[in-house]
């Protein structure tokens, strides 16, 4: 089983990014897809989620991202998706996807964003 995120880089204040993480290996269409973050020397801190259950796929963010931040998914293709808008120097990260299906969890390496001018 595997996820791979990319997509990160560096944008200035205000700006958008999309990361992108693709899964194999597992059932993805029945694992619940998060995305966590993480910055040096502090815990890694969760995200977003996006749930399974058909067409209304709930969605739930942390209040820090809420209103900016849009997680998605595509089962077809195996991907889960983070869109990030109007990005602060807070959110400065090592971005981690992450899917749990049943009992079993799994994380990508990490995509690094930076927000900086």
């Amino acid at each position: 089983a595997q996820l791979v995120e990319s997509g990160g880089g560096l944008v200035q204040p205000g700006g958008s990014v999309r990361l992108s993480c693709a899964a194999s290996g597992f059932g993805f269409s029945s694992a619940v897809m998060r995305w966590y973050r993480q910055v040096p020397g502090k815990e890694r801190e969760w995200v977003a989620t996006i749930g399974t259950i058909p067409i209304r796929r709930p969605t739930y963010y942390v209040d820090a991202v809420k209103g900016r931040f849009t997680i998605s998914r595509d089962d077809a293709e195996k991907m889960v998706y983070l869109q990030m808008n109007n990005l602060k120097p807070e959110d400065t990260a090592v971005y981690y996807c992450s899917g749990l299906a049943g009992t079993d969890s799994y994380w990508g390496q990490g995509t690094q964003v930076t927000v900086s001018s």
